[in-house]
């Protein structure tokens, strides 16, 4: 208990009994029954200054004779529950920061993984399935697509060409827009908007959260897209750092096989 604690403790008593200065300037006198009900009243208002303050904690437990007095309380057990509620807090908190330290870094693998197969490509038909198949498989999301405006072609694009929209000019930051999720280094992590199959289409129920990355290919306007089924799974709440990073590989290669 800090000094300030004390005299809230203590302050009622001493405001009450106009003998208690001049009864601690000598020995202790014994308290009024004023003052012994003004303490007791202060106490039990704020009974958690006493069992923060180690110092009154020791007092008291000298005062109760060691445990062996019949009308005290075991102050000793009551504060050892104390700190035992404390452990346990500082542990739970402990172990939270431990196992997202090893999300993050397996999070960090695990895109860096992706961003190697993506660059690995020899040709269009490699890349597009690193990207829509393999990427997606790697990071543990439900469905991928990738969005194209005009400027941009992928071809033939064989089994995946499900997963590869054609959008009109304009329809990319129409689709973005949809809500108010802020973007962040080019990412926007939010719910699905009811308007979702114009990107998912029959997926859309597999995406009901999704992780929508813009990408720059030096003229025409793609997105890439992750969906999971998870609706918690991408929140504007979350970091975007190892998203962006995935979108900037995206983009560097998209330059090489998506633009003419």
């Amino acid at each position: 208990m800090t000094d300030d604690a004390a005299d809230r403790v203590t302050g009622q008593a001493t405001a009450s009994a106009p003998g208690a200065a001049k009864a601690a300037a000598g020995a202790p006198a014994k308290r009024s029954a004023q003052e012994t009900a003004a303490l007791r009243a202060a106490i039990l208002a704020e009974p958690a200054l006493v069992l923060d303050d180690g110092a009154l904690m020791r007092a008291l437990i000298e005062a109760s004779g060691g445990g062996e007095a019949r009308n005290v309380v075991d102050l000793r057990g009551a504060l050892v529950r104390r700190l035992e509620t404390r452990l346990e807090t500082l542990e739970r908190a402990h172990r939270s920061v431990i196992a997202a330290a090893y999300e993050n870094l397996a999070g960090a693998g695990q895109v860096h993984r992706a961003a190697l197969r993506l660059l690995d490509a020899a040709d269009r038909r490699a890349f597009l399935r690193a990207l829509l198949v393999e990427a997606p498989d790697i990071v543990t999301v439900d469905a991928a697509r990738l969005a194209l405006e005009p400027g941009a072609e992928v071809g033939d694009a064989g089994p995946l060409a499900d997963r590869i929209v054609a959008l009109p000019e304009g329809a990319i930051d129409a689709y973005l827009a949809l809500d108010d999720t802020p973007e962040r280094d080019g990412v926007r992590l939010r719910a699905a908007p009811p308007e979702a199959e114009l990107i998912w289409g029959d997926d859309a129920p597999r995406a009901r959260s999704e992780a929508l990355i813009a990408l720059d290919l030096g003229g025409p306007r793609a997105l890439l897209a992750f969906g999971a089924e998870d609706a918690h799974r991408f929140s504007p709440e979350h970091g975007v750092d190892l998203v962006a990073f995935l979108g900037g590989v995206v983009a560097r290669a998209g330059r090489r096989w998506l633009v003419p």
